[in-house]
């Protein structure tokens, strides 16, 4: 569950982000660790568990886990074992989540952009290829070759909940780009899976699975009653796959992919404004069920799924995942022979050493050949302390031992190599990002403007080429950004030319409810060239600026409204605005505005005869006032 904070009144900028004064209580701890940090905690204590109660009781442990259940009806029935259940049906909706996951992605996330995505794919590649190479090397001669593909996948839930424990001070960019790169990591271990792992194929019921996934594609075309619809169609290509062969699981990735995404456009946005309009002046039961109904199809399947399921994957699944599979004893005589078998040491080397000379390697390469983006901020120590991280490989390579590796005793070898490798994995970036935080003093962090100006991509006022600069990280429902823009103004009064004034986006979500929906707004404005136009009507009226607002100023500024509304739920506005954010989160942005003097911040009272001695100070030259 997310907390909002809406106000109405900025936060004072030479103040920042004041919190509540009173000590918080247990359950708003829990709550503030975050969904990602709770996972990765549960999955955690859930492999311990299993560790201990394989140790503590084996025979009780193979037995539960072996417990058989049937459903069906009639003649046509059912049989599956527990562990079973948790592998190949509740293992189906994790998979359904990336899916969604990767779907969103490639729709209206990091991966539309190629040359944002060229980076994050191309370590996802050779952190894909790297270990199987040296997983094959190590363990060529032993018969275990064929489990190759024990190494290839990160676990993106412990990707996520490690990089909240032990990730850097600012970890956002690094964050955005280890998704993106566990988008496609997850894209090629699901294609090995249905590729390499599959055994038994049996053509036939795909064709059944093929008319099911046509059906989940033409639901979107109903008008209501989608969810269970779904719902009975995911059923049947489920049981398809498992009929053909393929592994079931695969079924909830084909099927997210099918599910439609999109940013929430104008039109519905207004239309559900006006029925909560409706329902506030005549609180009927009518009423409140369209307002209801309406807000939720405002926003994409894709995305109210994933917030449905997130939760279930995160505390529920995983964990249970985790006890079924991670039981691995631990007897002086089995680490003996894990710690002599060619198949763990391959899996602990490919896993950590792979990864890391993988994903590190490719992205060191095309930052010294100046292909794709890694971001300000993102620098190649965070990269190698993120391809650390990326060693671990838990729940795929837990998921795989079982389809790769027939016997028991290799299976236990396998499995205490892929605890191994993630426990070394997780201890090797906590290492390298504590180094990093180390040779970047607290003292200079976001003093210095961490991306530097660029006249072809930013939006600048004036000539792009002058000796003065005022950097402006700002948000549209800020009335203290509205005082600086004017104060700014006053300075190009005085000094013309010299000044290039340069406004970045850091709307304060939490706290201007509009300000991330102004921000995108602009950015349309800007590809019909009228930023500075659109951003001062928003600055001038900031109590006006919901959806309709919006279009009545492009309106008002002669935009072409088609293509404005078009350009206003692109990717690549979205994109935009994002980059902005990420750039203010690595320099500790927590309150606007934050003004940079050519390149360094500027601290201190921001009306234009202030702003001048900055000038004349940052530049050591004397700026008449």
């Amino acid at each position: 569950m997310t907390n909002l904070t809406v106000t109405q009144t900025s936060l004072d900028p030479e103040q920042g982000a004041v919190g509540a004064r009173r000590r918080p209580s247990i359950a708003a701890r829990i709550s503030a660790m975050g969904q990602s940090r709770i996972g990765a905690l549960l999955l955690l204590v859930a492999t311990l568990a299993a560790i201990v109660w394989a140790n503590v009781s084996l025979a009780s442990y193979g037995t539960f886990w072996r417990t058989r259940l049937m459903a069906g009806v009639g003649d046509l029935h059912l049989e599956f074992t527990l562990h079973a259940l948790v592998n190949d049906a509740l293992m189906a909706v994790f998979f359904f989540t990336v899916g969604l996951e990767v779907r969103r992605e490639f729709a209206i996330g990091e991966l539309t952009s190629w040359s944002r995505a060229l980076v994050p794919v191309a370590a996802a590649i050779a952190g894909l290829v790297a270990p199987a190479l040296l997983f094959v090397l190590i363990a060529r001669g032993s018969g275990n070759e064929h489990g190759w593909g024990l190494v290839i996948s990160t676990d993106t839930a412990f990707l996520v909940g490690a990089l909240a424990l032990i990730g850097p001070r600012v970890p956002g960019r690094l964050r955005v780009f280890l998704l993106a790169l566990a988008v496609v990591d997850d894209i090629g271990a699901l294609s090995i899976i249905a590729l390499v792992y599959t055994e038994h194929f049996t053509p036939l019921p795909l064709l059944i699975a093929a008319a099911g996934l046509v059906g989940v594609y033409l639901t979107r075309y109903l008008r209501s009653r989608r969810g269970p619809v779904y719902v009975s169609l995911a059923i049947v290509v489920w049981l398809a796959f498992l009929a053909s062969g393929v592994h079931p699981t695969l079924a909830g990735v084909a099927i997210a992919l099918l599910v439609p995404v999109y940013r929430p456009n104008r039109s519905d946005v207004e239309r559900a404004l006006e029925l909560a309009r409706t329902f506030r002046q005549s609180p009927t039961t009518e009423y409140a069920r369209a307002a209801a109904n309406s807000l939720r199809e405002s926003i994409s399947i894709n995305e109210r799924l994933q917030s449905a399921y997130a939760p279930y994957v995160a505390y529920v699944i995983l964990p249970l995942f985790a006890l079924a599979n991670a039981g691995v004893v631990l007897t002086p005589e089995v680490l003996a022979g894990a710690a002599g078998s060619t198949l763990t040491w391959g899996i602990v080397v490919g896993l950590v050493v792979g990864k890391l000379l993988g994903v590190f390697g490719s992205s060191a390469l095309l930052r010294r050949l100046n292909l794709g983006e890694l971001g300000a901020g993102l620098t190649l120590d965070r990269v190698l302390g993120g391809a650390a991280v990326c060693g671990i490989g838990f729940t795929i390579s837990l998921f795989i031992v079982d389809l790769a590796i027939d016997d028991e005793l290799a299976q236990n070898e396998a499995r205490v190599g892929v605890l191994a490798a993630s426990v070394i994995a997780f201890v090797l970036a906590t290492i390298i990002f504590r180094i990093s935080d180390a040779v970047r003093p607290d003292d200079d962090s976001g003093m210095t403007l961490a991306r530097p100006v660029d006249p072809a991509r930013d939006h600048v006022l004036g000539d792009p080429y002058a000796p003065f600069t005022i950097v402006e990280y700002g948000d549209f429902q800020c009335g203290f950004c509205l005082k600086a823009s004017g104060s700014i103004l006053e300075v190009r009064g005085v000094l013309g030319d010299r000044l290039r004034y340069v406004w970045r986006h850091a709307p304060l979500v939490q706290i201007h409810p509009n300000a991330l929906a102004a921000a995108e707004a602009s950015e349309a404005a800007a590809a019909q060239g009228r930023f500075f136009d659109f951003a001062r009507a928003l600055l001038d009226d900031q109590d006006n600026q919901r959806p309709s607002d919006i279009i009545r100023i492009a309106d008002d500024l002669g935009l072409d409204l088609d293509q404005f509304e078009k350009d206003l739920i692109s990717a690549e506005v979205a994109g935009r605005v994002r980059d902005d954010m990420l750039d203010a989160e690595a320099m500790s942005i927590t309150a606007v505005p934050t003004l940079f003097i050519n390149g360094r911040r500027h601290v201190g009272p921001y009306d234009a005869r202030s702003l001048l001695r900055a000038l004349t100070t940052a530049s050591g030259t004397p700026v008449a006032e």
